[in-house]
């Protein structure tokens, strides 16, 4: 685990691309705003050095707090095809905020899109865009932004955490000194892809087994291929793929990652429909309800399950690691929170939604994690449908997304 925690600039840092529909009121003259050009920033060569040189390619938090300090909280970056405006405090993300409109566009994925286009795929949240992205998203989300509708996936939660116990129980006794689990980081990881991996696909990998299953281990190969190669080939120009393997590496890696959602999807509607020719109820939970709600199309089923499967493990494991370093370096915290879980869940009951609502110094350790490592440096919005004002600067509409403002 990087040891640094990520500054403030990094948790508001995003590409905020000017998209939106509210402009926010300022009293500056529309005369005197600034533009784009007159935003301070490095130029391509010092981010060159900096990422590759100093050091900084796999610390872009740390290298949004340098800038941060040499430009204000506001500045302009330009790396590859990406011309970001950086946005780094709490009043200038809620300007930006503000007017991102109804169907904000995030940061474009060209990589994510070309390869779609080559499998001919749905394009899924991550690219589509507009009333198209707005309809997969309120799908998506019925059944996983509200408590009561989570609870219900408690049980296979409540077995993949015992999963977890026994595994770190495993390790600790297998240890030379029968305490220590030398790579605490990894288990969590896996128990993250275990978890939303039972949701998503309603079935059990087997992450948290002494031998893996084989697909599986390629399932969480092509995840961590993927998100790794995709940072690569999306700053390199297009002739590299004829001299260099990433392009190759990253079509790959998304096809292992496809065909193993796909096939896991599959299963899962063959499971259902034998069960209605069979005239048995077809009960299930998160799976189950897309393949059933008619929302969404087959092939957007496989794209967006797949995508909220990368969005959900890193999330998990990186917080989950970070919240026990801190635990642990901070004992008397630790015992707060242990008196709190073991007053609302008495004699290791295991707990509900109603007991969550109880537990507001376990939401607070989650929350004080989340501000400190945030699990991406960055979120960003396009500019696309009205100009945007932040601070004293205008950004003009553009008719397509190529200009970003990060927060």
């Amino acid at each position: 685990m990087n040891p640094w925690p990520r500054p403030l600039s990094a948790l508001c840092r995003g590409l905020v691309p000017l998209s939106t529909r509210t402009i926010v009121q300022t009293t500056t003259v529309a005369a005197k705003l600034k533009t784009i050009d007159d935003l301070p920033g490095p130029t391509f060569f010092t981010t060159v050095f900096w990422l590759f040189v100093k050091g900084y390619a796999d610390k872009s938090h740390l290298l949004q707090g340098l800038q941060k300090s040499l430009y204000g909280p506001i500045w302009r970056s330009r790396f590859g095809p990406f011309d970001l405006v950086n946005v780094a405090s709490p009043e200038l993300i809620a300007q930006v905020i503000r007017q991102e409109g109804r169907y904000p566009v995030r940061a474009v994925l060209p990589h994510w899109k070309e390869y779609r286009d080559l499998r001919g795929q749905a394009y899924g949240l991550h690219v589509d865009k507009g009333l198209e992205w707005y309809r997969m998203r309120s799908a998506l989300n019925s059944k996983l932004l509200k408590l009561q509708e989570v609870s219900a996936y408690a049980p296979i939660i409540h077995q993949v955490v015992e999963d977890l116990l026994q595994r770190i129980e495993f390790l600790r006794i297998g240890s030379p000194d029968q305490a220590t689990v030398s790579d605490v980081a990894a288990e969590l990881y896996k128990f993250g892809f275990e978890g939303i991996a039972s949701i998503l696909f309603e079935t059990r990998l087997g992450c948290l087994k002494e031998d893996i299953p084989k697909e599986t281990v390629r399932f969480i190969t092509a995840v961590n291929d993927m998100m790794t190669l995709s940072e690569i080939v999306v700053v390199l120009p297009r002739w590299t793929r004829y001299v260099l393997p990433f392009w190759k590496r990253f079509v790959q890696a998304w096809d292992d990652l496809y065909d193993t959602a796909r096939t896991l999807i599959d299963k899962r509607l063959a499971d259902l429909q034998a069960q209605m020719e069979r005239g048995e109820l077809t009960g299930g939970l998160y799976l189950t309800y897309l393949l059933s709600c008619g929302k969404l199309t087959q092939s957007e089923i496989y794209i967006c399950v797949t995508e909220l499967l990368l969005g959900g493990v890193d999330t998990t494991s990186n917080t989950l690691s970070w919240a026990l370093y801190h635990l642990a370096r901070n004992p008397h915290v630790q015992d707060r929170l242990y008196s709190e879980v073991n007053a609302v869940c008495a004699n290791r009951r295991k707990p509900d939604a109603d007991d969550l609502r109880r537990m507001p110094y376990l939401k607070a350790v989650i929350k004080e994690t989340l501000r400190l490592y945030p699990v991406v440096p960055g979120n960003g919005r396009f500019t696309t449908e009205n100009e945007v004002i932040v601070d004293n600067y205008r950004f003009p509409k553009k008719p397509r997304p190529d200009t970003v403002l990060p927060r």
